[in-house]
């Protein structure tokens, strides 16, 4: 395989990156939502962010984002003469 662990740590990283940045929006309730809040505060402003228990799940959806990948390039279905000519990109 053309991957290091170096690249796979890169790789993992930036699907880890992303997948935080799609669960961090969810089961968040804000202070006017919830009808309390502290005053003087802005009412957007999160009650509970639940930060430990988003970073579980980011990195359970990122790990297996990154397995998929591994496996679908490991399979022949990514690599760059495939992806080139799927997106009509002389090579």
């Amino acid at each position: 395989m053309a991957y290091t662990i170096s690249t796979a740590f890169a790789i993992y990283f930036v699907i880890w990156w992303l997948a935080l940045f799609l669960t961090l929006p969810f089961g968040v309730r804000s202070q006017h939502e919830d009808g309390e809040g502290v005053p003087g505060s802005d009412p957007g402003a999160p009650i509970a962010t639940r930060m430990g228990r988003k970073l579980i799940w980011t990195t359970i959806i990122s790990a297996i984002i990154f397995a998929l990948g591994w496996l679908a390039y490991g399979a022949g279905y990514l690599n760059i003469e495939r992806l080139s000519k799927l997106m009509g990109i002389p090579l």
